[in-house]
């Protein structure tokens, strides 16, 4: 499989950052609802938060060389034929994905930075983590992922609409192969 895309397939390099960031974000998700319920005090929130918070600017590292990768390196394949209303959709949903992961890496670091709880998580210090919500950025988070959550219905059920009922290979492009 080239490492570019073709103009019916994506590379090695979109498809291998595509899964891998949707790996992450699932695992993103999860993990911050379930710190989310969690009393602040408690050791399992402190794990979970170890992991989360890595992952989180991992995700935003993968889109910022994903940005860079489509403006400097590659081209994306053609466009399957589609009503101009589902091609203005895709478009809209792939953006939001941009504006929504760039959002939540934000107001993550900003809560991190305003809460002071990088030393809580990364540091070893004994105090416990601060509550979260008494800092702005975390009302933002929260919508945030039930807005991530959202996009990623629509994105997912746009795509298995394709490969299940049109047919058209719109899913295999994003595979690994040829296609």
């Amino acid at each position: 499989m080239p490492t570019k895309s073709s103009t019916n397939h994506y590379g090695t390099v979109a498809v291998t950052i595509h899964w891998i960031s949707a790996l992450l974000i699932f695992t993103l998700i999860g993990s911050g609802f379930r710190a989310s319920g969690m009393e602040d005090a408690a050791a399992a929130k402190v794990a979970i938060l170890q992991v989360h918070v890595p992952l989180g600017v991992t995700i935003l590292l993968l889109t910022l060389l994903r940005v860079i990768w489509w403006v400097f390196a590659d081209k994306k394949p053609r466009p399957v034929p589609m009503p101009t209303w589902q091609e203005r959709s895709s478009r809209a949903v792939h953006l939001l994905f941009y504006v929504v992961i760039l959002g939540m890496a934000a107001s993550g670091i900003g809560m991190m930075v305003l809460s002071g709880a990088g030393p809580v998580l990364f540091g070893g210090s004994s105090e416990t983590l601060p509550d979260f919500w008494k800092f702005l950025p975390r009302v933002p988070h929260g919508i945030g992922a039930r807005v991530m959550i959202a996009l990623l219905v629509v994105h997912a059920g746009a795509a298995l609409y394709h490969h299940f009922f049109k047919r058209d290979g719109l899913l295999r492009r994003m595979w690994f192969g040829t296609g």
